[in-house]
């Protein structure tokens, strides 16, 4: 692990800008990372459910993040130190208890607020338990910020990693919803010309890699 992340070493509103802009362009947690592809190629069919899936996301990771850091930190490490239970053969079990917690509840709220948008994410709601974008983004922050992070930059880490996962989802959303008169070949229609599009992206992001390194 990284005794201080290379983020932390400016001060203030420019360290938690430039981290938001790592976790959501440059370390794109789907387009860089390639974590959480499932439900982006299959959610992205309709904008509306996108914009649903990725706010879903966004506030699963944010929370789960920041729950997740602190429960390693302050509960895991210093009990590896005092019995030495292993803290990273534990953290994993924990993180995705922590995240599944917070996906039921999730549910619950779609499930009255909207029952449109619960039905069309269907399937995939409850999977966001298993998605590995939202366990990836609790591993990042664990092996890249050592002891020198703050609650908030543990936040606007997992604020921004949601944030760039809901904005790729989205802009595939609308990029497929544009697609539907234009003249496709057969033999891509469908799943070929969504990974293409995926892959064009993907590109895009990672060109920004290097920029901003966290």
């Amino acid at each position: 692990m990284l005794a201080e992340a290379e983020f932390l070493q400016t001060d203030g509103a420019v360290s938690l800008l430039a981290v938001l802009a790592a976790a959501a362009i440059t370390d794109n947690i789907l387009l860089t990372r390639f974590l959480g592809m499932c439900p982006f190629l299959s959610i992205s069919r309709q904008l509306k459910s996108a914009v649903g899936m990725g706010l879903a996301v966004l506030f699963v990771t944010t929370s789960t993040v920041a729950i997740n850091y602190a429960l390693y930190r302050h509960v895991l490490v210093p009990l590896e130190d005092a019995y030495g239970i292993p803290a990273e053969s534990l953290k994993l079990i924990i993180f995705i208890i922590v995240i599944a917690g917070f996906v039921q509840l999730m549910e619950m709220l779609i499930e009255r607020i909207s029952l449109t948008l619960y039905y069309a994410l269907g399937v995939f709601l409850p999977l966001i338990t298993v998605n590995c974008a939202i366990l990836g983004t609790s591993l990042f922050m664990v092996n890249k910020v050592g002891e020198g992070a703050t609650g908030l930059h543990v936040l606007v880490y997992g604020f921004g990693s949601g944030l760039g996962w809901m904005l790729a989802i989205v802009l595939m959303a609308g990029i497929r919803h544009k697609l539907r008169k234009a003249r496709i070949p057969a033999g891509l229609e469908g799943p070929g010309i969504t990974l293409i599009i995926a892959g064009i992206m993907a590109l895009a992001f990672i060109g920004f890699s290097g920029m901003i390194k966290l």
